[in-house]
């Protein structure tokens, strides 16, 4: 027997405690110090840790370093790399496309700050308005691109009828209905 498209959808078992925080996110890198001299010099993000540690890899003893540049929230970003250069040629990551980042949330006058560092070492950024959020993209050293997002005034407004109508619209997309809900976003 076929379900009813209108049947109600069981709702999710959640986690009991979501994560409290991003910890870290990891890349790797093939050169620490031109990651070091862009995320310290450049943006101004401290590096908080760096480790050398013996790991395996594909069942082969390797050295590795693992450095740690601090956000906001005592998360960080974190990048490796291996001493050896056959491991290193196989984990250093292929160019992602920009849909392919990491998104981090900052207030107007960092955007602003971390805009004018990159104009001052010479590196392109750009900017877009989604509606729901104006974004500064940046490609490092490592063909990691980053977004620096800052919020608007309602931004919680719009959390909410998100949170109120995700699963809808999900929904909706599986159906092949392909209509943009963002009318937020300020059109070319």
């Amino acid at each position: 027997m076929a379900q009813s498209n209108h049947q109600r959808r069981p709702e999710p078992k959640l986690l009991g405690e979501l994560p409290k925080r991003l910890h870290h996110n990891a890349y790797v890198t093939d050169d620490q110090e031109k990651t070091r001299r862009f995320y310290e010099d450049v943006l101004g993000f401290p590096l908080t840790a760096m480790w050398i540690e013996e790991v395996s890899h594909g069942g082969k003893s390797s050295i590795m370093s693992h450095a740690f540049y601090g956000i906001g929230d005592g998360g960080a970003l974190a990048f490796f790399e291996f001493a050896d250069p056959e491991i290193k040629d196989a984990t250093v990551p292929k160019k992602q496309s920009g849909y392919v980042h990491i998104a981090l949330a900052i207030s107007e006058a960092g955007q602003t700050e971390i805009r004018d560092r990159l104009a001052a070492a010479n590196l392109r950024s750009a900017v877009i308005d989604h509606g729901y959020c104006r974004s500064l993209y940046v490609e490092d050293p490592n063909g990691l691109t980053l977004e620096f997002t800052v919020d608007p005034p309602h931004a919680a407004e719009i959390a909410t009828y998100q949170r109120e109508t995700a699963h809808k619209t999900m929904q909706r997309w599986k159906q092949g209905d392909r209509s943009p809900n963002n009318a937020l976003r300020p059109h070319a």
